[in-house]
């Protein structure tokens, strides 16, 4: 297979209660070359507890602590960050959250996409940002 899964995971274990049952996984590695990322919520990627309900400044911490760890088990890191997307469900939480997000990516200046939805997966969600990024050939 030329691409690299990481951290698969099926939605009958994620939203038990939403009857799915989809095969997904948190990143996937391009032909060696390009880290795709699932949208990221604040998440406990290991026992996928939600956190945070309720602040969108935590929220975006967590989204990025997994959107770093995601980058670093692929071979990336956020310098190398290429895209984002970031969706918010309420226009008032994007001071917050750019503001937080701004300290991850300082220096960085990826090309950026700013989304206001009506609902994510969990409602105690308020922000969930995907990300793309290269493998520098140095690693």
């Amino acid at each position: 297979m030329e691409h690299k899964r990481i951290r698969t995971f099926n939605t009958k274990e994620t939203y038990p209660e939403q009857n799915l049952d989809n095969d997904l996984c948190q990143a996937v590695v391009a032909k060696g070359a390009m880290v795709f990322l699932r949208g990221q919520v604040a998440q406990d990627l290991e026992t996928r507890e939600c956190l945070h309900v309720g602040d969108p400044t935590l929220q975006t911490r967590k989204t990025m602590e997994n959107i770093k760890m995601l980058l670093e088990e692929a071979g990336s890191c956020l310098e190398h960050v290429c895209r984002i997307v970031v969706y918010l469900t309420d226009i008032r939480y994007r001071d917050a959250v750019y503001q937080e997000m701004g300290k991850w990516l300082k220096g960085v200046y990826p090309c950026s996409t700013g989304l206001v939805v009506p609902a994510f997966a969990r409602p105690e969600w308020v922000v969930e940002i995907e990300a793309t990024a290269v493998i520098p050939e140095t690693q």
